[in-house]
């Protein structure tokens, strides 16, 4: 499949837009492709015949505890949420826990993914909606050169066994920017950015790459292969570049990341140059009431009031 360009339709912020208001801005701007964080039913209602391709989290960690102890929480869970949608919202993935801390994910993690799997195909939605998960980029260690990328822990290594066997893809979030932020001695501004004028090579494989952005989901495609799954598809579940509140978070470094990201995503990575990779630019909106660093007020490609903070063309 061609590359699916989305957004992550965060809603931590106390002046937001309409959902339907929303899902029209998405229309009017060419974005086919949408990452909700829990069955928000509202959005899930204005999603109904958009033609837009969902995205669909479970919600938290404790969201993820109850299905992975109940077959039956699953089941009404796929009911309430897929199947009171589906076909009419299209929606794409079950997303089963973002970023879990491994100490919470890997006992409850695979338990959790196979239920909502059981549910889905025991609905008959096994073969057009496939459960996954959202990893950090934590869970992978060794990562430069990209070649010698790996699974920290075993029990990822098991869950990208279980998504080969499903055919679901692995969701990964992506910031070259926090890479850059906390080794800016090392990493080249421009590298990060999409800009030209940088390569590395990978030593291991002597792969050239001009972005880090590459490096890193070949670092995921390394890992996948060295855990038994190299047929397993990545998926960029979030990746973005704050436009303030922070080291290198200024509106030409974030307009040249979204849309150099944008515009690379259709070409695949060096390890993988024919397989387009489907990624979700974070976020839709600056969302006022995130917590933590100030730059995580600012991720947004648009203000509340619907205003681009700046252009990003998005492809037909």
């Amino acid at each position: 499949m061609g590359a699916v360009h989305g957004v992550c339709y965060g809603m931590v912020g106390d002046n937001l837009p309409s959902r339907g208001d929303v899902v029209r801005l998405c229309k009017s701007r060419n974005i086919l492709a949408m990452r909700i964080y829990n069955p928000d039913q509202e959005a899930l209602a204005a999603l109904r015949g958009s033609g837009i391709g969902v995205t669909l989290d479970v919600g938290g960690v404790d969201e993820v505890r109850r299905l992975a102890a109940d077959a039956s929480y699953a089941a009404s869970w796929v009911r309430s949420n897929v199947q009171a949608y589906y076909p009419d919202v299209i929606i794409r993935y079950v997303v089963v826990g973002n970023e879990i801390p491994a100490a919470d994910a890997s006992p409850i993690l695979l338990p959790a993914i196979r239920n909502v799997n059981a549910a889905l195909s025991a609905a008959g939605l096994g073969s057009s909606i496939k459960a996954s998960t959202a990893v950090q980029f934590d869970v992978f260690t060794n990562s430069f050169p990209p070649s010698s990328g790996v699974f920290a822990q075993p029990y990822m290594a098991d869950v990208a066994r279980l998504l080969a066997s499903t055919g679901a893809p692995l969701l990964v979030n992506v910031y070259p920017y926090f890479a850059y932020r906390d080794n800016p001695r090392d990493i080249q501004l421009n590298y990060a950015t999409f800009q030209p004028g940088a390569t590395v090579r990978d030593d291991g494989n002597g792969l050239v790459y001009t972005n880090l952005f590459d490096a890193m989901v070949d670092v995921v495609y390394a890992a996948l292969e060295k855990a038994g799954a190299p047929g397993v598809r990545v998926v960029v579940s979030e990746s973005g570049w704050p436009s303030a509140g922070g080291f290198a978070a200024t509106v030409e470094n974030a307009r040249r990341y979204n849309q150099g990201l944008i515009d690379n995503v259709v070409t695949g990575t060096p390890r993988r140059p024919t397989a387009a990779i489907e990624t979700y630019l974070f976020a839709m909106f600056n969302e006022n009431s995130k917590p933590g660093d100030a730059t995580e007020k600012n991720f947004g490609l648009f203000y509340p009031n619907m205003q681009p903070v700046y252009p990003v063309t998005f492809p037909n």
